[in-house]
């Protein structure tokens, strides 16, 4: 049985959420590096607010999938993050945020983090509620990352069914 969204369906675009930051000394590791913690506060950031966008309504970050860290950012640099609703289900959201530093001298972006995170919309005592929006994809690309997205939803039930 398919879950009726009571507001029905927005797209994916209407959640993307774009945030762009200059790496500060307080933003560095022992290792004069971006610290993994502060990018992960900026990642978290950027999903509650695609999912806010989406949703209408008050979320929380309930889980972190697939937090990758692939190259280095340093003092100065540009960081961009880029985040957007993936996936939908009756109280949860799937969203994808992805990282970047950015090359000022040719504009170049490279990746250095990808995530998933999982985002459930709360009533106000704080309990799951009825996302009241539905996904609709409208470009292959969306498609194929909502069919990926269907993918790991159920790899996540699995793993919570089998206490992993």
């Amino acid at each position: 049985m398919a879950f009726e969204y009571p507001l029905g369906v927005k797209r994916v675009g209407s959640s993307r959420t774009v945030a762009t930051r200059m790496l500060r000394h307080e933003d560095m590791n022992g290792s004069d590096r971006l610290f993994g913690g502060r990018l992960m506060e900026w990642i978290d950031d950027a999903a509650g607010i695609a999912a806010r966008r989406h949703a209408g309504i008050a979320i929380t970050t309930v889980a972190v999938d697939t937090l990758e860290f692939r190259y280095p950012a340093f003092l100065n640099d540009i960081v961009t993050i880029e985040a957007w609703v993936t996936h939908v289900e009756r109280t949860s959201m799937e969203v994808r945020v992805d990282s970047y530093v950015e090359d000022t001298a040719t504009g170049e972006r490279r990746m250095i983090n990808h995530a998933y995170l999982t985002e459930v919309c709360i009533d106000e005592n704080g309990r799951p509620t009825p996302v009241p929006y539905g996904l609709v994809a409208t470009t292959d690309e969306e498609h194929m990352e909502c069919q990926a997205a269907r993918k790991r939803a159920e790899l996540r039930k699995m793993r919570r069914a089998e206490g992993i």
